[in-house]
């Protein structure tokens, strides 16, 4: 079975950075992605989709440190959803995020979104490492944002 998204899209805001209780680095942050298409009456029509992205570890640090809302972005990584109650109104709630193993700076310096020039990303698959298991959070009261 496979679980792998790839997405280029641009920043929807600056990363937000925190850290676990143990330490570890998370970014979170939203790429847009852009679908052009003819309707059914032949009018031209554009949708935007936005994607939840979150980095862990070493990923997460450089993605605070370099990306920037406009960046163009390069993201590959898998799909997680999650669900839970809500605390206030009982209702259920949902939510589909990226988990981000490789990002890719896609703008060239002087470009309007600024950028540093396809610099990059992934974690050597050597060592194994990505986001440790342990590190998942289960529940958004274990994330500190």
């Amino acid at each position: 079975m496979i679980n792998k998204v790839i997405l280029v899209g641009r920043l929807g805001k600056d990363p937000e950075i925190r850290s676990t209780p143990n330490g570890t680095s998370v970014a979170k942050f939203t790429v847009a992605t852009d679908e052009k298409f003819t309707d059914r009456a032949g009018e031209k029509q554009e949708r935007t989709e936005w994607h939840n992205i979150v980095a862990w570890g070493k990923l997460g640090e450089i993605c605070g440190q370099y990306l920037r809302k406009g960046k163009l972005v390069y993201i590959e990584g898998s799909i997680r959803s999650d669900s839970w109650d809500d605390k206030e109104t009982g209702q259920k709630k949902y939510r589909t995020e990226i988990v981000a193993n490789t990002m890719k700076m896609l703008d060239r310096r002087g470009d309007e979104g600024g950028g540093s020039g396809g610099g990059g990303y992934q974690p050597s698959r050597a060592s194994g490492k990505t986001a440790p298991a342990a590190d998942v959070m289960e529940d958004d009261e274990d994330v500190p944002f």
